[in-house]
């Protein structure tokens, strides 16, 4: 039953029968048989079927949100055992909005110490994705904001607080400054996340309430991309605070506090919302709580 639930999972991830029997590792009439003895099983039909995948029926979605749950309570029970056997190990997978990358390490670093045996897969996502993932058990944790836009049911751990910053050059508009609002900052030529991100979608947010708008000279998903350009002290940004920090911008890159408002938003680690969590993701959860402590005292 546990395997034809994955396979029901994967293909309602996937919509296409080809593309979930690989993602199981099985051929596509071993998936297809399996989902048709589920439907036995069940008595009623969960796929809508032509000649290609279209969708899963009413009943199909129903058993969905079940399936994900005995599922991930199958994961936690293989794992508790594994874990009583042999100790904390295994694979730790991580998705982070890309303003959050920089302070992972904070988190998987002192966790590897304390757990030798886990090794670690971050990648870096739109909180959009980050949920989705979540959602499906293609990660065990995501790393995004807290206070913006719904998050749905999820367990999270409030880590920090984002602010913003302009980073500038020397000898450009605003360089000289102590601090800028959010207003000026829309006259410089900016290079920004794209639109999917939601940091950008904070920034756009910021500036709107600000009165103005701004059009990027450069866009990308990239933060390596943005970096690059502000380095050649032709472009300037709008970036976190801990972000800039982290990379360490010194003369003649300048980080300028950004008033009017003194906006904040909060970055936190969520988890799918679970009792019990997997021993390797309440292992997480406490590394998180004890990071949050530790941004608490050195604010």
């Amino acid at each position: 039953m546990i395997d034809k639930l994955e396979f029901f999972i994967a293909l309602a991830r996937e919509e296409h029968f080809g593309r979930a029997a690989e993602v199981c590792g099985v051929t596509q009439p071993t998936l297809s048989a399996g989902i048709k003895q589920l439907e036995g099983q069940l008595g009623v039909m969960l796929v809508l079927r032509g000649s290609r995948f279209q969708g899963l029926t009413p009943e199909g979605k129903q058993v969905l949100g079940w399936a994900r749950r005995i599922v991930g309570d199958s994961r936690t029970m293989r794992e508790e055992m594994r874990a009583a056997r042999h100790g904390l190990a295994g694979r730790i997978r991580i998705a982070a909005v890309p303003t959050a990358l920089a302070m992972v390490a904070r988190l998987t670093t002192p966790f590897r110490e304390k757990h030798p045996g886990v090794t670690f897969s971050v990648l870096s996502r739109t909180s959009i994705e980050v949920l989705t993932l979540l959602g499906n058990f293609d990660v065990d944790a995501g790393i995004t904001y807290l206070d913006n836009e719904p998050l749905g049911r999820v367990t999270s751990v409030p880590l920090y607080d984002e602010r913003y910053q302009l980073i500038t050059a020397v000898g450009n508009p605003y360089s000289d400054r102590d601090k800028v609002s959010w207003a000026e900052i829309s006259q410089l030529p900016l290079c920004l996340l794209t639109p999917d991100m939601q940091n950008r979608r904070i920034i756009d947010q910021h500036l709107a309430e600000a009165g103005v708008q701004v059009r990027p000279t450069l866009e990308s998903n990239s933060m390596i991309v943005l970096f690059s350009h502000i380095r050649t002290g032709k472009w300037s940004s709008i970036m976190p605070l801990n972000l800039a920090e982290t990379f360490g911008f010194s003369e003649p890159i300048r980080a300028i506090p950004i008033v009017e408002p003194d906006a904040s938003h909060t970055v936190g680690l969520v988890a799918a919302p679970r009792e019990p969590h997997t021993p390797l993701v309440q292992a997480l959860l406490d590394e998180a709580m004890a990071l949050a402590d530790d941004f608490r005292a050195h604010r």
